[in-house]
């Protein structure tokens, strides 16, 4: 962050001094956690469900914090935060936070990250959203765009209305680049993040079913979606998915330049000769206004050729040329853990680790994948879909996790383990749609699904895990891993 006293941050946030002159510089990073505050930092103090970080102000100071930001006063030098006039659009960030104590310490947090980044003139601000992709496709952005200057993203899906402010606080009078996921539960969500720290170039990748429960339809996403289009200045640049038309539909709703990215003939960034290996890595030459080039990517399934995509006409449009932008796709690695991570054991089984969070498109994406790897040798691999319950889906989840179920019978996987109660409806509309014996089968947790997969994986098996990450079946996979160095 650029140097601050904390008199100045409370002018910004509106907020009283307490325990202090004001004079002390916050010169580095703000944190919510005291393990990770930096000499001269900003401690949040932020109540959650077991802790409340106001118990910790101390703490952070004497671990070198030059104050804390705070909802009420505290045994340390800070800023008390004054209180929220309205409800807070994303208030779902909040559970424990029973006074409004957070929300104040939140919305003075998004005042401070609108006053720094206004005052960074040379930095350009990317907005990524979308119902599956977002966090794949932040993390390519950012390695495209880093040979061309400073750039700061945030760690894995850190996309709400603490992760938004907090990751742009981390620029300073270097960053070039700003890039964020920008996430929604609700119409208006994305809207207010966007006031937070106001896109230039904005992206949306697609309209799926994740969050329908809270939208209502598809069209609700849309809508909600497309908050982030309408927030782009008249010189700002839209990219916008041709491949989905109720993305390609938002050209409508801006002001800014709109590049449509996809496989359709009409995108003005389009992939042709798509092609993928035995790891399911895509090749494709990369057409655009400029000139084509061939990229070949190192990032593991088909869906990979969206994102690279969209990374690739930011990257054109901030002034890159297509080779180099070829050649940084095919450089860039997976960043953010439990994402389509491909990992061979010693005896010959794959294991995919995409366990970080799943919803209708983006275990659709995966089986897709998985489909891709098994089939890549004559004969064709044994294939294991170990897939958890994905949330968030309201009314429609029985008939999402129905269609899924049903996909993996169509692609023919070979075995499907369903992993939970909220996920039955999969391994019924597996049997539904393939009349199928053993090969579907449900347990009740990770543990029972280890103690499957260890007793009847074989040498040569692929096996995907796959779930909403509050199921945290990631650990299927790592069990996995372990037992192939035994």
């Amino acid at each position: 962050m650029i140097a601050l006293t904390l008199a100045e941050i409370a002018e910004i946030v509106g907020g009283r001094l307490h325990a202090t002159d004001g004079s002390p510089v916050v010169t580095g990073s703000i944190e919510f956690d005291t393990r990770k505050v930096t000499e001269g930092g900003l401690f949040l103090a932020l109540p959650g469900e077991r802790v409340d970080g106001h118990d910790f102000a101390a703490q952070a100071v004497a671990s070198g914090a030059a104050g804390v930001l705070a909802g009420r006063e505290v045994d340390a030098p800070a800023v008390i935060a004054p209180p929220v006039q309205t409800k807070h659009a994303n208030a779902y960030v909040l559970a424990g936070d029973k006074t409004g104590e957070g929300a104040a310490v939140l919305e003075a947090l998004a005042k401070l990250a609108r006053h720094v980044t206004d005052r960074l003139k040379d930095l350009t601000i990317i907005g990524i959203t979308g119902s599956a992709g977002k966090t794949s496709t932040k993390d390519l952005i950012a390695q495209v765009l880093s040979p061309t200057g400073e750039t700061i993203a945030p760690p894995g899906s850190f996309n709400n209305e603490l992760g938004h402010p907090w990751t742009a606080l981390r620029a300073t009078e270097d960053t070039r680049f700003l890039v964020l996921e920008l996430s929604a539960r609700g119409i208006g969500h994305i809207a207010n993040l966007t006031e937070i720290a106001p896109p230039k170039i904005g992206a949306v990748l697609n309209v799926g079913t994740a969050h329908v429960g809270e939208f209502g339809s598809r069209e609700g996403i849309a809508q909600g979606k497309g908050e982030l289009i309408e927030s782009l200045p008249e010189d700002g640049v839209a990219i916008l998915n041709a491949d989905d038309q109720l993305v390609a539909g938002m050209a409508s709703r801006t002001k800014a330049k709109v590049v449509l990215v996809g496989e359709s003939p009409n995108a003005d960034v389009r992939a042709e000769n798509i092609e993928l290996d035995e790891q399911a890595r895509a090749s494709f030459t990369l057409k655009t206004a400029r000139g084509d080039a061939q990229v070949k990517l190192s990032l593991n399934g088909p869906h990979q050729v969206g994102n690279a995509l969209v990374a690739a006409a930011i990257a054109l449009e901030l002034g890159a040329t297509p080779a180099e932008v070829a050649q940084r796709l095919g450089a860039a690695e997976r960043v953010s853990a439990h994402r389509m991570v491909i990992t061979d054991r010693a005896d010959g089984v794959t294991v995919i680790d995409d366990a970080y969070n799943a919803n209708p498109d983006s275990v659709r994406a995966a089986l897709k994948a998985l489909a891709t790897i098994s089939r890549a040798t004559t004969p064709a691999r044994r294939s294991w879909a170990v897939l958890g319950p994905m949330a968030e889906l309201g009314d429609d989840a029985v008939r999402e996790h129905d269609e899924i179920g049903r996909l993996v019978v169509r692609l023919d996987i070979s075995k499907l383990v369903v992993v939970g109660e909220a996920a039955r409806a999969m391994h019924q509309g597996a049997h539904l749609e393939g009349s199928w014996g053993d090969e579907s089968v449900r347990v009740p947790d990770a543990d029972a699904a280890i103690a499957l997969l260890q007793g009847e994986v074989r040498p040569g098996d692929v096996v995907l895990v796959k779930a909403s990450n509050a199921y945290r079946l990631w650990r299927i996979a790592e069990a996995l891993l372990e037992a192939g160095t035994k």
